[in-house]
């Protein structure tokens, strides 16, 4: 296992205010992590067999709204009814970045900024994913970033470093997952170890091929395990051309769903947030729309399949993206107040069984005990991963 320890006294750190800001004081003297919200009751009469939960990074309100306003003024995800708000900060931060935002997800606790699948004090702990692989199920990850980036990772690695991309690449040997699609080759196959983790990943049963094999959907699979990269480092936007979200989510969900075993598979829209960080409100429009696209797939199988719990939400706003007088139908009028993350915030949508379970306002980290209370799992803290 590629975990790294964190030794000696835990971070608790918070920005400091700029100068030039200005600074609305609270009648609070510090911050301080609240204490877990009260475990949801399980869904009846139904428990879902398969959850797909979607991920728009950096996708706030306002990047909705300018998706829907590119479009028309309509979207896929007006097709949901249960919606909520969660609060996304981190335990070191009211800002929190893409790696404690996902962590809190895929563990049920708070972490750091910069932490990937352990908790405050640095101990890795079982995501929901492994769960699910531990329960017999099957399991996959799709991403239009690396596929070691930092939200996918949370899912399937343990390390206090998200920058560690070959460590990451190296936690899929866990067996615990059974497809992946994304970006990222040369962590598997040009590391400075110079192990080639194709043939490791061949060795434990994975189909292998990546972007120059052709594209996704003309790949034949023909094991239960398999995995595609789709660029050597981090794909291209869309664009530039990058089209294979919505084909690559549709082909994962078909390849778990045929073994029949039930499944957890997560989809990040990751590039929303790389508008965000670029001021681009183009690009975080033409992300944005590729994302809702993938939605719109996804429920329709949602819809038909019956037993499928859909969650849609984002880890944190970026950008700080404003929709301003001036706009029309026909042009977005847009500013940026900055190009990190912000504490706004973040909507919620779930579509299937269970989504009574997400309604209202809640800590990022419900957002697992909702997941589990969905699967009908015992609820209950947070699973330790045996380092043996």
């Amino acid at each position: 296992m590629q975990f790294k320890h964190i030794s000696g006294c835990l971070l608790f750190a918070i920005l400091a205010c700029s100068p030039s800001k200005s600074i609305v004081h609270t009648t609070t003297s510090s911050y301080s992590v609240p204490p877990p919200s009260p475990l949801p009751d399980a869904p009846k009469p139904h428990q879902v067999k398969n959850i797909i939960f979607m991920i728009g990074d950096g996708m706030g309100l306002t990047q909705i709204t300018a998706g829907m306003i590119s479009n028309d003024y309509t979207l896929n995800l007006e097709q949901f009814k249960s919606i909520g708000l969660h609060k996304s900060y981190s335990f070191n931060n009211l800002i929190t970045d893409s790696a404690a935002g996902a962590t809190a997800f895929s563990i049920g606790r708070k972490t750091f900024n910069g932490a990937i699948g352990v908790g405050q004090d640095t101990i890795p702990y079982l995501t929901i994913l492994q769960q699910a692989s531990q329960r017999g199920m099957v399991t996959g990850l799709v991403a239009t970033s690396t596929i070691v980036h930092a939200t996918p990772a949370a899912f399937i690695a343990h390390n206090w470093s998200r920058n560690d991309y070959e460590g990451i690449a190296s936690e899929f040997l866990s067996g615990h997952l059974d497809c992946f699609i994304g970006g990222g080759k040369k962590y598997f196959t040009r590391r400075k170890d110079e192990v080639d983790l194709y043939q490791s990943l061949r060795n434990k049963g994975y189909q292998i091929s990546d972007y120059l094999d052709g594209e996704i959907n003309n790949i034949n699979i023909i094991s239960n395990k398999f995995g595609f990269l789709t660029a050597d480092g981090d794909p291209l936007p869309v664009s530039q051309g990058r089209d294979y979200l919505s084909d690559a989510s549709m082909k994962a969900i078909q390849h778990l769903d045929k073994q029949n075993k039930g499944f957890f598979l997560m989809i990040e829209g990751s590039q929303i947030d790389w508008g965000g960080h670029a001021n681009n409100a183009n690009y975080v429009v033409t992300e944005m729309l590729d994302f809702d696209k993938t939605i719109g797939r996804v429920l329709e199988w949602v819809k038909q399949n019956g037993n499928t719990l859909l969650i849609v939400t984002a880890d944190h706003e970026t950008g700080g993206l404003s929709i301003n007088e001036g706009t029309t139908m026909d042009s977005l009028v847009t500013k940026f107040t900055t190009d990190k993350h912000t504490g706004t915030l973040i909507p919620v949508f779930a579509y299937g069984p269970g989504e009574e379970l997400f309604r209202g306002i809640y800590e990022n980290t419900a957002i697992y005990q909702k997941m589990k209370a969905a699967y009908g799992w015992p609820l209950g803290p947070s699973i330790k991963l045996s380092l043996k």
